[in-house]
């Protein structure tokens, strides 16, 4: 979030701050809540869902508190028992699978068209706010490391991850339109609907379910480290407190609020955080411009001296207008459970989710001209 402070400036970069603050914890809270409720349908109810979710809060402490070097060695490996056991999921539960039902056959092909693509965007909301964090994690590489490198390697362990699961995740939800076991399971929690897919292989099922519970630490640790380092971006006073103690309230932040709204809340959350979508393509829309145009193409450069700077970095006011400006497109264009925007109700009656793309868009054609302004005006 420091690089941050080089395109929107001191004060409004704090806003970017504690969006993405947001954005972490509020996926914190889901993970810990799936995990919780997985713990808590293995033991078949005789462990509750609140214990669940604090053994997983205390294991991602306990690995997020421990530093980058533990952080990098324990993601280097966890994901092999997560990919196992998931490709364990995909044969016992496949069969269950509605590969051949067609649940669109009665709409327009409007709507479907409209559906698949708020469903498409919610999968790009959810994979994109990766940008927000990979540089407290990048930052930690040679500076001589290969730009291609970690440019492919980032997008394939995205794409490649996201894309596995997705699927995975469309099957158990065609499964819980026909199968009166799933759908139960499904009303008691995605973590129960994961457990019941595993049922058929008994004790084994159980055993891999709860690597399936663990596996969700693997998803909460990045954002348990980033947030402590977000945290400190906020001021100088922040930046004072040690990261281990933001790594924490973080943690409680999304405990709390996992155990107190884990009937309702978890699920609110998650429509909630499909916006965050929006403000994240803006904001790498703006920041694409002001290192390919302004700090590369016009050879401005990067002062990385600077950075707790105020004077000497930018006025910050050419990438918040342009931010609110994006805004502005998303909110037209989303297409949400709460609300529909009124260019999204063109394409049909349930709308259809652009709200990543013109707030992209929006943004990416305003903030040109406004940073060259800025330029002229302030020289920084």
């Amino acid at each position: 979030m420091i690089l941050t402070r080089y395109i929107m400036g001191w004060y409004p970069s704090k806003l970017i701050v504690v969006l993405t603050l947001v954005i972490f914890i509020g996926y914190m809270m889901i993970d810990a809540v799936v995990g919780g409720q997985i713990l808590s349908a293995v033991a078949d109810g005789d462990l509750s869902v609140i214990v669940g979710i604090v053994v997983t809060c205390v294991v991602t402490w306990v690995v997020s508190t421990l530093g980058y070097g533990v952080f990098h060695v324990y993601e280097r490996y966890a994901w092999i028992p997560q990919l196992i056991v998931i490709s364990i999921l995909a044969g016992v539960a496949g069969p269950k699978f509605d590969l051949y039902g067609n649940p669109s056959a009665a709409l327009s092909s409007h709507v479907v068209a409209g559906n698949r693509l708020s469903f498409f965007s919610l999968c790009l909301a959810a994979i994109i706010t990766y940008a927000q964090g990979a540089a407290d994690f990048f930052v930690y590489y040679p500076v001589e490391t290969s730009r291609w490198k970690v440019f492919v390697s980032t997008m394939a362990g995205l794409v490649s991850s996201s894309t596995y699961a997705l699927v995975i995740g469309v099957g158990l939800g065609s499964g819980v339109a026909t199968n009166p076991d799933w759908s139960a399971a499904y009303q008691r929690g995605q973590g129960a609907l994961l457990v019941e897919g595993l049922k058929p292989l008994g004790s084994f099922g159980s055993f891999c379910s709860v690597i399936l519970a663990l596996s969700l630490i693997g998803n909460m640790v990045p954002p348990t480290y980033a947030s402590g380092i977000d945290f400190q971006a906020l001021g100088r006073h922040w930046e004072k407190v040690p990261r281990i103690v933001w790594n924490t309230v973080a943690l409680l932040i999304a405990m709390v609020c996992g155990i107190a709204g884990r009937g309702h809340l978890a699920e609110i959350f998650t429509n909630f955080l499909a916006i965050m979508g929006y403000w994240v393509s803006i904001w790498v829309a703006i920041v694409l411009e002001e290192h390919l145009v302004f700090r590369k193409w016009t050879r401005l450069g990067w002062d990385w001296e600077s950075w707790n700077d105020r004077t000497r970095l930018p006025m910050g006011i050419a990438a918040l207008v342009a931010f609110l400006v994006g805004w502005v497109g998303s909110i037209l264009c989303m297409a949400q459970v709460w609300y529909v925007g009124p260019l999204a109700k063109l394409i049909s009656e349930y709308g259809g989710d652009m709200g990543n793309y013109v707030g992209f868009a929006w943004a990416a054609i305003v903030y040109p001209p406004l940073r060259w302004v800025e330029l002229r005006q302030f020289g920084r």
